[in-house]
């Protein structure tokens, strides 16, 4: 089965130019939204793609193994270690989880920006590696309805669901870590703000082009000579 994420949406930059493509990172407790957010960032923003993750979990429903993540055993996830092949991984609710450099690279050398869903202790980690990368968290409105999310969800057993649960009250400590915070208590409305995220972030002059800048100071040199 293939699925279609969409054709992205120009977005109007107003001729404006970055220096370097950005990594933005998407962490939070699971059952939170973040690969529905994920999807529609890169359905609704031009030149931002999905970087997706390997993990040795088992399939779940109608997840298509390389499009939702890349699904491997642990024997090879443990050479791909070997290897260094990631640029960040870890053992998430007993299984590893992972972002090859090379899928990251690729985006990079596109000349898009990269967006990410990981956890924390993998968001963490890539911040610390690389300072430039934007972290936000998304978080539930509280507890109980995460908890009702992943009741919903009905891919999990009670005994995953309370460990999860657990998972998410340590999750949550790390938000002070990160640079924005959305917590999903509307779905539409966390939609437009991670999506001002990206444009806020890719609008910031230390991200921008210095060959750009010069372009417009040049423009209001030049303007202001004729007027001599």
């Amino acid at each position: 089965m293939k699925k279609n994420r969409g054709t992205s949406k120009a977005l109007n930059m107003n001729g404006h130019r970055k220096k370097e493509s950005i990594l933005f990172i998407v962490s939070g407790p699971s059952g939170v939204g973040k690969s529905t957010l994920c999807d529609y960032l890169e359905k609704e923003v031009a030149s931002l793609k999905f970087s997706v993750s390997t993990t040795t979990r088992p399939i779940r429903g109608s997840e298509v193994d390389g499009w939702d993540y890349i699904f491997t055993d642990e024997e090879q996830f443990k050479k791909l270690i070997d290897q260094d092949e990631f640029l960040e991984w870890a053992i998430v609710h007993d299984h590893y989880y992972g972002t090859q450099k090379k899928i990251v690279d690729t985006l990079i050398e596109e000349g898009v920006d990269a967006i990410v869903d990981i956890d924390v202790q993998g968001g963490l980690s890539i911040k610390k590696n690389d300072p430039s990368a934007v972290l936000i968290f998304i978080a539930p409105p509280k507890l109980s309805d995460l908890e009702q999310r992943l009741d919903n969800r009905g891919t999990d057993n009670s005994k995953t669901i309370k460990t999860r649960l657990e998972n998410a009250r340590i999750e949550m400590q790390s938000i002070k870590s990160y640079d924005y915070l959305i917590v999903n208590d509307s779905l539409e409305e966390s939609k437009e703000l991670i999506k001002s995220i990206i444009t806020t972030e890719r609008y910031k002059v230390h991200r921008t082009d210095p060959e750009f800048i010069q372009e417009i100071l040049n423009k209001f040199k030049a303007a202001a000579d004729l007027k001599l």
